[in-house]
């Protein structure tokens, strides 16, 4: 089995990357997917999220109202996404771990590719530094302009304000920056062209994978 942490900032494709990944025979975990199943009533993380942030980020149906929610996290006067990675984190990554071994048992070969913005700078997983949790790491790399035009692409409305998209952009790209440790066992993965030219550069990677995979 080998574990890969997939990582990269808003906007660089990492999610593109990772479903290529997964059509080549990966086993996909996606933290986003894992955080927003968290986020719904019932749930624990849902109710310390209540807690910590006031009833005013849940919408009249009972869901988290997550534009509001972004704001309290993302103000830039007094920004608090610290506090709600401290509550969504932790528990995305033992979900994440007791998958993994899960997995482990019925296909010992696998290949686990976690999806996952944070992987080097979340101060809050509780199974250790990411050394502990990844075989190998992935990076998606994009142009900065790339990555805000991507999120303002899948994030606008016909009346959204594109200024004010740029600048959430821009907050949450410098929430998630983080220097890369030297020794990291790395593989990079270019988005900055054609998704023909992204698809090539997966496939090769999948191959270099794999030879990982059955060396280890």
């Amino acid at each position: 089995m080998l574990r890969v942490g997939l990582t990269g900032e808003l906007g660089s494709g990492k999610s593109t990357v990772a479903q290529m990944l997964a059509a080549l025979g990966a086993v996909v975990l996606s933290s986003d997917e894992m955080g927003r199943s968290m986020m719904q009533p019932g749930h624990r993380v849902y109710a310390q999220i209540v807690e910590r942030f006031g009833p005013g980020i849940v919408s009249p149906d009972g869901t988290l109202n997550r534009h509001a929610l972004a704001h309290l996290a993302f103000d830039p006067h007094n920004p608090r996404i610290e506090e709600l990675n401290a509550i969504i984190h932790p528990a995305v990554i033992t979900e994440q771990a007791d998958k993994i071994a899960e997995i482990a048992h019925t296909q010992p070969h696998a290949i686990i590719v976690v999806e996952s913005a944070l992987i080097f700078s979340t101060k809050h997983a509780p199974q250790g530094s990411w050394r502990s949790r990844f075989d190998c790491i992935v990076l998606v790399t994009a142009p900065d302009d790339a990555k805000i035009e991507r999120f303002i692409q899948r994030t606008a409305s016909s009346s959204a304000n594109q200024a004010a998209l740029r600048q959430d952009a821009l907050r949450r790209l410098e929430a998630q920056r983080t220097a890369i440790p030297r020794d990291v066992p790395l593989f990079t993965i270019e988005n900055a062209g054609s998704i023909a030219d992204l698809e090539a550069r997966v496939n090769t990677l999948w191959e270099q994978l794999t030879d990982m995979e059955r060396s280890s």
